[in-house]
């Protein structure tokens, strides 16, 4: 949801006291969401690492059609919770958060399958720095990206789609084109999403729907990282050797 970007001290007074209150909630409020999707890594990361590392679970999914449920559930679990999170309580939508946290985890655990433990890694920490980086820019910036969101939405679903055409085609260069385009979406989308969750605040602030919008946000960034990461990975991922 796309808000006017305003002052912080927007509706809250020009003395310095409403000033300070502003800052501590803006404060304690992101702090929430980037806990929140911290956490939801956390899930994601331990499922991805049990499934990986036992056969018992791996086989069965991974060796059987039914790998392709397992690689589409994930987005039609994102489809499902922003139509209906407005119908959930808050405590639900965290819960439903998790849970999807849990199932991406089981999509991704294939990748300790495919590539090197050490690429892994590179591709995460690569991925999170680039992460950390625009949140920052969206933070500080007094540019309006909100003027790009159309674009951004275009470029995500056009990269969904040919996303899911290479789940048939198997395309090397298909995949390459969409592992460099999707880099510079994801990461002008990371700005996006922290500059937008910032505005919300300043139009939700003191409001029951501000709580809500933090465990969407939560997720919005959560889907920026982990797209960023298996972005970096399809792009500079050493394989295992059979």
């Amino acid at each position: 949801m796309n808000t006017p970007l305003g002052s912080p001290g927007a509706g809250l007074g020009s003395s310095a006291a409403p000033a300070a209150a502003y800052d501590q909630g803006l404060r304690k409020y992101l702090l929430g969401i980037y806990r929140t999707m911290a956490l939801g890594l956390g899930v994601t990361g331990i499922v991805a690492l049990i499934v990986a590392s036992t056969p018992g679970l791996y086989q069965p999914i991974f060796n059987t059609p039914l790998k392709w449920l397992v690689i589409l559930a994930p987005l039609a679990f994102v489809l499902f919770f922003s139509f209906r999170v407005e119908h959930m309580s808050v405590a639900t939508a965290r819960i439903g958060f998790y849970a999807f946290s849990a199932v991406m985890g089981l999509s991704l655990a294939s990748i300790f399958l495919v590539f090197t433990g050490t690429s892994i890694a590179l591709a995460f920490f690569s991925a999170a720095a680039l992460f950390a980086t625009m949140c920052l820019c969206g933070y500080t910036t007094t540019v309006d990206l909100s003027r790009w969101s159309t674009f951004l939405m275009v470029g995500l679903v056009g990269l969904i789609v040919a996303s899911l055409i290479n789940l048939f085609l198997a395309s090397d260069t298909l995949q390459f084109a969409v592992s460099i385009i999707g880099v510079l979406v994801f990461t002008a989308l990371t700005a996006w999403d922290s500059q937008r969750l910032k505005s919300q605040y300043v139009a939700y602030a003191g409001t029951q729907s501000l709580e809500k919008l933090a465990v969407l946000g939560a997720l919005s960034l959560y889907l920026d990282l982990i797209n960023l990461f298996q972005l970096l990975l399809n792009l500079t991922g050493e394989r295992q050797r059979a």
